[in-house]
C-alpha cells in the first residue's frame, strides 16, 4: 500500500469541504418508482473533484467497474440514474447516464465522466449476470463456489433472461461510444499526467495506479439495486 501524503492543518476551508462531502455521501438515495423511466438530471451535477484535489487526485481509474460503489460523493450523486429491471428502463438509464458522462467531460469533470462511464459498464455486466445466473447471483451466498449457468425454465424464465440480455447490450453500445469517446480520451490521458505531478508532489511513489478499495457488496449484496 502506498503512503498517504502528510495531513495538512485543518483550515475552515478544509473542514467546510470534508464536511460537504461527508453530507453528499451520508444523504440516503431517494426511493425511485420501480416501473419509471429514468430522465437526466434536469440540472448538471455537481464536480466536486474540480474543486477539491484530494478528491480529484485520490481517485484510481483501476480496471473495469472497481471502486464505482464506494468512491465518494461521485456514486450517490449518479447511482439514481442507474437501473436495468426492463429494456425500455435500462434504454432510459443508460441514455441519461450517457448525457451526465458528456456533460462531465465538457466541463473537464475526469472524476464524474469515469465513474459514469463505470456505472454504463456495470448496466451492461450486471445486466448479463441476470440473464446469466438465477437471481443474478453469480456465487453461492453460504459456499463462495461460483454457480452453474442456469437453462431451460418456463416461458415467462426465459422472457426474463432474454430481456436482461437486450438491456446489456443496450448498456454496451453506450459503453463502447464513452471508451471511445475522443474528449473523454484527452481529458482521461490529462488528469493522468496531472496525478503523477500530484503524487510526486505528495511523496507518493510511482507506479502501477492503485485500485479504489472495492467493497464486498459490490460483487454481489447491491446487485440487485439497478434490477429493482
Amino acid at each position: 500500500m502506498l503512503p498517504r501524503p502528510p495531513r495538512a492543518a485543518k483550515t475552515a476551508s478544509s473542514t467546510t469541504k470534508n464536511a460537504s462531502r461527508a453530507s453528499t455521501a451520508s444523504k440516503p438515495i431517494p426511493k425511485r418508482n420501480k416501473d419509471a423511466l429514468i430522465t437526466p438530471p434536469a440540472q448538471p451535477l455537481p464536480t466536486p473533484a474540480l474543486g477539491d484535489s484530494e478528491i480529484n487526485y485520490s481517485y484510481a481509474i483501476a480496471r473495469g467497474e472497481m471502486g464505482v460503489l464506494s468512491f465518494e460523493p461521485y456514486k450517490s450523486l449518479i447511482l439514481p440514474f442507474w437501473a436495468f429491471r426492463t429494456v425500455p428502463i435500462a434504454h432510459s438509464s443508460a441514455t441519461a447516464l450517457s448525457s451526465i458522462f458528456t456533460s462531465y467531460v465538457e466541463r473537464g469533470d475526469l472524476v464524474g465522466a469515469d465513474m459514469t462511464r463505470k456505472f454504463i459498464q456495470m448496466g451492461m455486466t450486471r445486466a448479463r449476470r441476470y440473464a446469466n445466473y438465477r437471481g443474478g447471483r453469480k456465487y453461492d451466498a453460504e459456499s463462495g463456489e461460483k454457480k452453474t449457468k442456469w437453462e431451460g425454465g418456463d416461458d415467462a424464465q426465459r422472457a426474463a433472461r432474454t430481456e436482461k440480455e437486450e438491456a446489456s447490450e443496450l448498456f454496451k453500445g453506450h459503453w463502447r461510444w464513452c471508451i471511445e469517446h475522443e474528449g473523454y480520451k484527452e481529458l482521461k490521458e490529462r488528469w493522468q499526467l496531472q496525478k503523477k505531478e500530484w503524487d510526486r508532489g505528495h511523496g507518493i511513489k510511482g507506479g502501477k495506479e492503485q485500485s479504489t478499495p472495492t467493497p464486498k457488496e459490490e460483487r454481489e449484496v447491491d446487485d440487485d439495486v439497478g434490477a429493482d
